[in-house]
């Protein structure tokens, strides 16, 4: 992985993310380019774990390994048969989307905090980021705004008045209010905050931040968070086997902001002149986005 993240951005653009997605070369083999474990999905949200894998394959990893129920399994394998089914050593992993914090099974969470252990770098979505914060290596959280609070309230942030809700007026608020919001989340939490929506905000606990604004509207909708997660575990797998050295969580910044500004430029890709989506349709886009990205 190239050093040198010093530079500092306030938008996010082409030329950042070129400077970290990597094309393959006539010495890769599948391995090299990187392998990204996933759980994802539960019985209540099955559609996560492929949006998940989807988002994974599309973004250029060269494999994809999923953890989780074997019905859920047949239909991940259904739509993507490339994948591997079970935990295997991977590169990076990504949790939580699609499962719901308040039904998670002991198996779920002991295989969760058994990934929090790892060396790998870790992306943190969804039903899982109630768990952030006992996470040890490099990781990145991915809430939107109204699960900001599942991240802060076991870091004590904003979480004292139970009349009015701090959290809210304050992502409500003017650009520089957010921004501080995520700032402050990433410092108490130690790892990578990419707080998800209209000006996607990403923050280091270093201080290092970038804004991403090249979604569309029709990007609120169902699902396509779960393409972005994957996005993400695939770029930062195929990162960590460029390096030669582990990577820094500040090294996340950048790759993070880069897994949205891909995730946007897809979901623009596929909304066109300005037509509805799916989640699919952006994870379809993916590979367009990444010409985008590269050219």
């Amino acid at each position: 992985m190239p050093g040198g993240y010093e530079w500092h951005t306030d938008e996010w653009t082409a030329s950042d993310a070129r400077r970290i997605l990597r094309l393959p070369t006539q010495d890769d083999h599948k391995y090299s380019r990187g392998t990204v474990g996933l759980l994802t999905g539960s019985g209540a949200y099955p559609g996560a774990a492929i949006l998940s894998v989807e988002g994974a394959w599309r973004a250029g990893i060269g494999m994809v390994t999923w953890f989780g129920d074997k019905q859920i399994g047949r239909l991940v394998l259904q739509r993507r048969p490339e994948t591997v089914m079970g935990m295997t050593r991977a590169d990076a992993f990504v949790v939580g989307s699609g499962i719901d914090a308040r039904t998670r099974t002991e198996k779920v969470t002991s295989v969760i905090q058994g990934m929090f252990a790892s060396p790998a770098p870790v992306v943190i979505d969804a039903g899982a980021l109630d768990l952030a914060a006992r996470a040890h290596g490099p990781f990145v959280v991915t809430p939107h705004a109204g699960e900001l609070r599942e991240v802060r309230i076991p870091l004590g942030l904003g979480v004292d008045d139970i009349d009015v809700d701090p959290l809210s007026e304050r992502l409500s608020g003017d650009f520089r209010e957010r921004l501080l919001v995520v700032r402050e989340t990433a410092v108490a939490l130690g790892g990578v905050v990419l707080l998800k929506g209209a000006e996607t905000l990403v923050a280091t606990p270093g201080g290092w931040w970038a804004v991403v604004r090249t979604g569309t509207p029709w990007l609120a909708t169902a699902g396509t968070g779960d393409v972005l997660a994957g996005v993400l575990g695939s770029i930062l797998a195929g990162a960590v086997r460029a390096s030669d050295d582990e990577i820094d969580v500040e090294e996340l910044g950048p790759i993070a902001a880069t897994a949205a500004w891909l995730h946007g430029t897809a979901g623009r890709i596929a909304a066109g002149p300005g037509m509805p989506i799916t989640a699919l349709d952006v994870a379809q886009s993916l590979p367009e986005a990444f010409v985008e990205a590269t050219r």
